[in-house]
């Protein structure tokens, strides 16, 4: 009788992954990079332990969106008190902020666990096609 194999945390093998996101649909990246955080392409997959790789964007924005959603969509947080919601074009936070786009993003499709703040520090984004992670990367480049 076979036993399934869970992994330990101690057993896990990351890889560095590069994703170019040259002309690419936005979501269309991150549901890529959210399985690869998450592990899920893996046959060691463990749902309960952190098996994912790294995960580098470059040319962050140089991503496509379809429709009018750069113009008509928002970003807002909220401190809790009265009166001091603050909110971000989609465009603004693509032209000034790019890591923290993708971040609040991906974030929404992980698990909403403890797991999920080990998952998301893996991600690493730069608007450029320069990165300095070169001595990490295993991985095929532009994935």
């Amino acid at each position: 009788m076979r036993m399934t194999k869970t992994i330990k945390p101690n057993e896990v093998q990351r890889d560095w992954i590069v994703v170019d996101a040259t002309g690419k649909k936005f979501g269309r990246i991150l549901t890529e990079v959210a399985t690869l955080l998450r592990g899920k392409h893996k046959p060691c997959f463990t749902p309960n332990v952190d098996c994912g790789d790294f995960v580098i964007i470059i040319n962050a924005d140089k991503v496509e969106f379809s429709g009018t959603k750069t113009e008509s969509k928002f970003y807002h947080r909220h401190s809790g008190y009265f009166g001091s919601v603050k909110s971000d074009k989609l465009a603004d936070l693509l032209a000034n902020n790019p890591a923290k786009l993708y971040k609040l993003a991906v974030r929404g499709m992980l698990p909403k666990t403890n797991l999920a703040k080990d998952m998301i520090k893996k991600l690493k984004v730069y608007a450029g096609s320069e990165h300095p992670h070169t001595a990490q990367v295993s991985k095929s480049e532009g994935k």
